[in-house]
């Protein structure tokens, strides 16, 4: 796990043909980054998506999030 912890300088998710079919996940798992996406725009709280995915370190959910910060801007508003 430790590992893991020592890629934070470099993207905490990366997508390969062979896991998940291409699908973004969280380095050294299977959780796809979607998931993220959908436990937020639920409501729930980082923790409680870490609760649900153990294999998911904060630190890499720190990191995604750091690095994505246009994905979590409430758009512009028109007019």
């Amino acid at each position: 796990m430790s590992e893991r912890v020592g890629q934070m300088g470099e993207s905490p998710w990366h997508s390969h043909p062979e896991i998940m079919s291409g699908t973004p996940v969280f380095k050294g798992t299977r959780v796809p980054v979607q998931a993220l996406f959908d436990y937020l725009e639920e409501g729930d709280t980082i923790e409680s998506f870490l609760d649900a995915f153990p294999t998911v370190m904060c630190e890499q959910v720190i990191a995604f999030i750091e690095q994505s910060p246009g994905a979590f801007r409430e758009p512009a508003a028109e007019g």
